[in-house]
């Protein structure tokens, strides 16, 4: 990695770290004076020092050279699909989203961290400029879904740590996502196969969402290698909203369309405005239709009938990107602060009564991070 700093500009903490091979962390114990750093690492930052011309020029750079204990976390603010009224307050589809920021929030306390939580709209102009104002204040940033293009986050990358959320694999930094392949193989055996249904749909979320395009792919093509017919594309594109899910069913019934048997959604907030769109049409879920979900939200097992669905643990994958965010920053080693790792939490299938299986009479078992 090139420890350089871009030409003309003033060399920073971040610069320094880079070319010493250390964590900012062990750059602010070299300046500061503080917890006796290594012999070799003393060496290497004075060094990178020298070489850089970095000069921590009184008060105000000795305060920014410090650590903040501040993680960022930036979010897209994406509106989903207007329904008409029914799903208004939802439009935002935050569930997810907030469910994850809680895993971040509760092991950086832990840590002795605050978060900068921040929310960009996807359509702002000016998105890397705020996004970089935003990491200079903090020590590093967790990016969710698809905030910014992989060049962005490169560029980001080169001022702090970086990790993102559900990004694609092969990306500029480390990610931390949940299994999207397997478990969305595994629902389509169970419907093909457990359920016997041949005729089956796919309702997508976000276009540009990896998780999305995994969950998407990875369906389709175990319901055609078990010689079933999957239905894809424009007609079933939404955007994970409950409403997205509304507007598609009515969509179709007004066309006069022939329903699938079975509704894949991409998460559980669209599987819930497919069910209300198939109950006001008269049509039974799973007699008529069955329908799952992604994500087995709180309010998955309370609807009539339980979702069928897919279990991601999502404050786990929260607090495990905070970790590995953590380990960046506070890295003695090149190796351990550099390396891109793409990490995969396991995921598992819940079957309840929407896909056409019995009640699930059990208690959920719901592992939080306290």
């Amino acid at each position: 990695m090139d420890a350089r700093p871009t030409s003309g500009a003033t060399p920073t903490i971040y610069d320094v770290a880079r070319r010493a091979g250390v964590s900012i962390a062990s750059v602010s114990r070299v300046l500061n004076g503080r917890d006796n750093p290594r012999p070799a690492t003393r060496d290497r930052v004075l060094k990178a020092i020298s070489e850089l011309g970095f000069v921590p020029d009184g008060a105000a750079r000795a305060l920014s050279s410090r650590l903040k204990q501040v993680v960022g976390v930036v979010f897209r603010r994406v509106y989903g699909t207007d329904d008409g009224g029914m799903f208004e307050d939802e439009s935002e589809s935050l569930l997810f989203g907030d469910q994850i920021n809680r895993g971040i929030e509760i092991v950086a306390q832990r840590r002795g961290y605050d978060l900068l939580v921040s929310s960009v709209n996807i359509d702002e102009h000016t998105l890397p400029n705020r996004i970089m104002t935003i990491a200079g204040k903090c020590d590093g940033l967790i990016l969710h879904d698809q905030v910014l293009s992989p060049a962005g986050i490169a560029s980001i990358a080169r001022t702090v740590p970086v990790v993102t959320l559900a990004g694609a694999e092969g990306g500029p930094v480390s990610n931390v996502r949940g299994d999207n392949a397997t478990s969305m193989r595994e629902m389509a055996r169970h419907l093909v196969q457990d359920h016997g249904y041949r005729r089956l749909a796919y309702i997508a979320g976000h276009a540009d969402s990896p998780d999305n395009i995994v969950r998407g792919r990875s369906f389709a093509s175990e319901v055609h290698a078990l010689g079933g017919e999957c239905l894809t594309g424009p007609a079933w594109q939404g955007d994970y909203s409950a409403g997205s899910g509304v507007q598609i069913v009515r969509g179709l019934i007004a066309l006069g369309a022939t329903l699938p048997r079975a509704i894949a959604c991409a998460n559980d907030q669209t599987a819930l405005g497919v069910i209300y769109a198939l109950a006001e049409h008269g049509l039974d879920v799973p007699g008529d239709v069955a329908v799952t979900g992604f994500d087995d939200l709180p309010f998955a097992r309370h609807l009539r009938p339980q979702l069928t669905t897919v279990r991601q643990p999502i404050q786990e994958i929260g607090a495990k990107a905070f970790e590995v965010l953590h380990s960046m920053i506070t890295a003695d080693s090149p190796q351990d602060s550099d390396a891109v790792q793409d990490f995969v939490l396991p995921t598992r299938l819940i079957r309840r009564e929407s896909c056409g299986c019995p009640p699930d009479s059990r208690p959920a078992v719901w592992r939080q991070i306290s």
